[in-house]
């Protein structure tokens, strides 16, 4: 009997006699047939009505058989509208071992989906995006992000822009009653439309830079992983897996989707972020074969079948309700923060001062209109002159408010982050959290891995010993020991060789395994389809950082013969041999002038940069399934180069000159970390290497003590474990140092979590690592390390020159108002003037410093410590210099300004106002540089600079000369612009001057 397509409309019953089917028991051929009838329900999602007519018939003849290769026959889009992806993801949901086995087992399931164990899926776009529409993306939809709108009701809700918007109203209302529709509009609405050109900027900023940060937060989940297609490894994304893709997953790896376990050894999951639990779960075939999406590998390696993508599991489901809106606040915003909430109530303060101030002068009649009559006669003036009056001091006391509040250091502290950020991201560093931006700046050791980050990564077999000789070619290996070789390099790995129809072969996997298995290919002419295939893997221990080795047991299937296999660190690889294989295949014991003969070898090798690894076996006994660690022999020892990275000796000195210090943390031996760190310029040749260079065990076992008296000295841990690492991370902040570490492995996650900033590695890191790291170095580059400082250190500047421009302007905004109010009982600046100059403060001002780029005099100063003061002394002369300059000039122009230049009252203020203006524009080149007396160095590769200045001058012409009635302003001629400028521009000499009066660092 044989059912056809599900497609079609009637499933077409063929009774057939089968003899192979007929040998079995009636129980035997029952469960064939329940199993085949399951399948069928599966595939076809018909009424069960069917399948009872099916299982009558097969009762009246147990001899029938079901056919169902004709349904596997069809294409896979005709299959894919019949399966039940709901029951496929709730059985790893669940982790139903009998509803699996109902299933018919993994294997049966592979075949359901149209995959291969070995193979994976043969895809093209059409089949790909097939996939895709049966079975769901592997996305999940994001809740929706804040709209503009809730960034403007975010904005409205400033108690300051709520009364000087109800002012306005005020001020609308009594101007329009007084002075008519025509002309009394001119105050409140100029007040109205000043604090929406506010809102509008502030609201537009926010929202862009909350885009910029979801796009980053979005680059930051995209990862890579590594899936079998067409029967070779390929690097996707792990927004394009689909289900029946089959999965290499190793230690480190987060699993990217539901599945189920295909084959591998000694994988355990850490589950506790699905399900609480710390231990780690074993997966294996027998008992538990399901992977769950979200939860890491902590162990083992192996391949796992996707049966379910996206919100189809419980990870997808979890994270779509999950907002990455964190309003995350950095230690710096923290600062800042407080130091807004300082100055807001000094303003507040003034304010009220000038308040009181103005409505005394008013009610005891010396307010005086333009033409000197008193504003207040007691009862002959009119209740809607005295509101009029009273909105007006209400609305200039509002707004120095406004003005005295530094809103604009948050808003500079966003646009540094963000700007940073993104020309971060192209200097090859994602940033996953962003107090690492301006922590990183005050960094003041870096704890480095060697490869990858020091040198290239790219390894490759350079020397191969056998025993105490150097072999050249193959010719000089005995027949039997080349054999041992080809099965110690070509089985004892978690790398891969893809012989491609045409071409190189493919090798993937870690770039030791890559340079191993490439050596096994070309020196020792391993046939890897042939090795694979005359060997069957009984065991395998999974390399780890601790035990610094890997091995496996294998049986020849040909011979019946077992042999375990260890490879690792050379040293710990020979401590475990009691015999060596010489040149001719002999099998010698290695007696104590041997063995000191061979760690010479090592030794030697080390010397010249070369990491060394050894390979021992030992032939062993199936039936125990243990590897022998024990009196094993000594297949022989290879050095594998890996060069430095071009400009490393550059970056570590730039590194010193700025007085971070650089300590480098490797797994290798002493020699080996020792040739590199000289070559790297970590070690300089007069240094006390005793104390300079250490090893991790000897670290360890010194006391607390001891370890805080040479923590500070080491330049070099070599043969280090995770836990030594951790622990030189913990006693560096002891002693009060900012820490950076860098690292690759699921095992530095602890050290990553401790660090001050923790850098993990793009290419070569796992998922863990990155997960636990604060930065993400994309290209796996010390130099980016360094560049990643540069960037710190920038952050950190470009806020303390927004400080310093817009701590100026405060100053001599609330003086000038405050003095005025107080003795003339006028405010020189209106409501809408104090309003503009505080766009241009917040907006233009933020958006002019906080986008410098960092340079090399960044690297020439010492890091900045935990507790030094965000204004320092040089920032607080430059303050006070500037701000008493323009505070003197101002006053002297509000009190003799008429007299002097012969003007009437209204171009006296706009004279006031456009000085004002003009001194904050010159204020801001001296901003650029805090301590450099060139303040115009570099300037013109700072264009966005020049732009905002160059528009910051436009819209005050444009303010002054054409927005009279809106600015309350009169125009001036040339000579009055000449004079505004001439006055400004006095404040570079200034400045120029005050540079040469020498601070005190504290």
């Amino acid at each position: 009997m044989a059912l056809h397509s599900p497609k079609h409309s009637d499933a077409i019953i063929f009774l057939s006699n089968d003899s192979s089917l007929g040998k079995l028991k009636p129980q035997k051929r029952l469960q064939l047939v329940f199993r085949a009838i399951y399948f069928v329900t599966f595939l076809t999602k018909k009424k069960i009505g069917r399948n009872t007519l099916i299982l009558s018939q097969l009762l009246r003849n147990p001899s029938v058989v079901i056919d169902i290769e004709s349904i596997n026959d069809h294409k896979e889009e005709e299959l894919f509208h019949g399966i039940n992806k709901e029951a496929l993801a709730k059985l790893v949901r669940e982790k139903d071992f009998n509803g699996l086995l109902q299933f018919g087992g993994v294997l049966q399931i592979i075949e359901i989906l149209g995959s291969d164990q070995k193979s994976g899926l043969r895809l093209n776009e059409n089949e790909l995006e097939k996939r895709k529409e049966t079975f769901g993306s592997n996305i999940y939809p994001k809740p929706p992000a804040k709209t503009f709108l809730s960034f403007v009701l975010e904005a409205f809700k400033d108690t300051t822009i709520i009364i000087l918007l109800v002012c306005a109203v005020f001020s609308l209302g009594f101007g329009i009653k007084q002075h008519g529709p025509k002309e009394g509009w001119y105050d409140g609405g100029s007040i109205i439309v000043a604090v929406v050109l506010v809102l509008a900027v502030s609201s537009i900023s926010n929202f862009k830079q909350s885009r910029q940060f979801m796009k980053l937060s979005d680059e930051s989940k995209d990862i890579k992983v590594e899936v079998v297609r067409d029967g070779r490894r390929q690097e996707v994304s792990i927004f394009e897996i689909v289900v029946g893709d089959v999965v290499c997953l190793k230690i480190g790896d987060h699993i990217a989707a539901d599945g189920l376990f295909l084959d591998g050894h000694s994988l355990q999951v850490d589950e506790s972020s699905m399900t609480g639990e710390s231990d780690h779960v074993q997966i294996n075939k027998t008992q538990n074969p399901f992977l769950v999406c979200g939860t890491k590998v902590m162990d083992g390696y192996g391949h796992m079948l996707v049966t379910s993508v996206g919100t189809n599991n419980a990870w997808g489901q979890m994270m779509s309700n999950i907002t990455d809106d964190k309003n995350e606040q950095t230690p710096l915003q923290q600062r800042l923060n407080k130091l807004t909430k300082y100055i807001g109530n000094v303003g507040l303060l003034m304010a009220f001062l000038v308040l009181v101030t103005l409505l005394i002068r008013y009610f005891t009649g010396h307010s005086e209109y333009d033409n000197s009559r008193r504003e207040f006669i007691g009862s002959k003036t009119k209740a809607g002159d005295i509101m009029n009056s009273l909105v007006r001091m209400i609305a200039a006391a509002v707004t120095i408010i406004v003005v005295a509040i530094p809103e604009g250091l948050p808003l500079a502290v966003t646009l540094t982050l963000a700007y940073s950020m993104r020309r971060m991201m192209l200097d090859h560093a994602m940033v996953r959290k962003l107090s690492a931006c301006e922590t990183m700046g005050s960094a003041t050791t870096i704890c480095t891995d060697k490869t990858g980050t020091l040198t290239l990564h790219k390894m490759q077999v350079t020397e191969f010993w056998l025993g105490t000789d150097m072999i050249m070619t193959t010719s000089q290996i005995a027949p039997e020991v080349l054999e041992m070789l080809q099965e110690a390099a070509g089985l004892n790995t978690t790398g891969e060789v893809y012989m491609t129809p045409s071409g190189p072969p493919e090798i993937s996997g870690g770039p030791t395994e890559k340079a191993i298995l490439s050596w096994a290919m070309t020196n020792l002419l391993v046939n890897f389809n042939e090795l694979n295939r005359e060997h069957r893997i009984l065991h395998v221990e999974v390399f780890n950082s601790q035990k610094k080795r890997s091995g496996v047991l294998v049986l020849k299937n040909s011979t019946g013969k077992v042999h375990t296999h260890w490879k690792g660190a050379a040293e710990i690889i020979l401590a475990m041999c009691s015999t060596y294989y010489v040149k001719g295949g002999i099998i010698a014991p290695i007696d104590h002038e041997e063995r000191k003969e061979l760690e010479l070898k090592i030794k030697y090798m080390a010397s010249k940069s070369l990491r060394c690894i050894a390979f021992a076996c030992k032939e062993s006994n199936a039936k125990n399934q243990i590897l022998e660690e024990t009196e094993l022999t000594l297949l022989g020892l290879v050095g594998l180069k890996d060069p430095c990275r071009p400009g490393i000796k550059e970056a570590v000195e730039s590194c010193r000159a700025a007085g971070v210090s650089i300590k480098m943390i490797t797994g290798d031996n002493v020699f080996t970390a020792k040739s590199i760190a000289l070559e790297c310029g970590i070690l300089q040749p007069a240094e006390d290497l005793n104390i300079a260079v250490i090893e991790g065990p000897t670290f360890r076992n010194y006391s607390q003590e001891e370890r805080m008296k040479i923590v500070e000295r080491i330049c070099v841990m070599a043969r280090s474990s995770p836990f030594d690492k951790l622990l030189m991370v913990e006693c560096l902040k002891q002693k009060g140092h900012v820490v950076a570490v860098t690292g690759d492995g699921t095992n530095d996650a602890p050290a990553l979590k401790a660090a001050d900033v923790g850098l993990s590695m793009g290419i070569q890191g796992t998922e863990v690592a990155k997960e636990s790291s604060d930065i993400v170095i994309l290209d796996d580059n010390f130099n980016t390390v360094v560049t990643v400082l540069k960037w710190g250190r920038c952050v950190y500047n470009n806020i303390q020159k927004f400080i310093q421009f817009q701590l100026t302007v405060n100053v001599a905004a609330l003086v000038i108002n405050f003095v005025a109010a107080a003795s003339s009982g006028e405010v020189p600046l209106t409501a809408v003037q104090l309003l503009w100059v505080n766009l241009i403060m917040d907006t233009l001002g933020a958006l002019a410093l906080a986008t410098e780029r960092p340079s090399s005099e960044l690297m020439n100063k010492k890091p900045v410590g935990r507790t030094e003061p965000l204004i320092t002394a040089v920032m607080w002369r430059n303050i006070i210099a500037q701000a008493l300059y323009q505070v003197t000039v101002l006053l002297i122009l509000q009190f003799k300004g008429s007299a002097i230049f012969h003007v009437n009252k209204k171009v006296k203020d706009t004279l006031i106002f456009n000085t004002f203006v003009f001194c904050q524009v010159f204020n801001e080149f001296h901003a650029r540089k805090l301590e450099k007396k060139n303040i115009f160095h570099g300037i013109l590769k700072n264009r966005l600079f020049i732009g905002i200045v160059g528009m910051t001058i436009l819209l005050q012409v444009i303010m002054v000369e054409f927005l009279r009635k809106f600015a309350d302003t009169e125009r001036l001629d040339w000579r009055q612009w000449a004079v505004c400028m001439g006055i400004s521009s006095l404040s570079w000499p200034i400045g120029w001057i005050m540079k040469c009066i020498p601070v005190s660092n504290k």
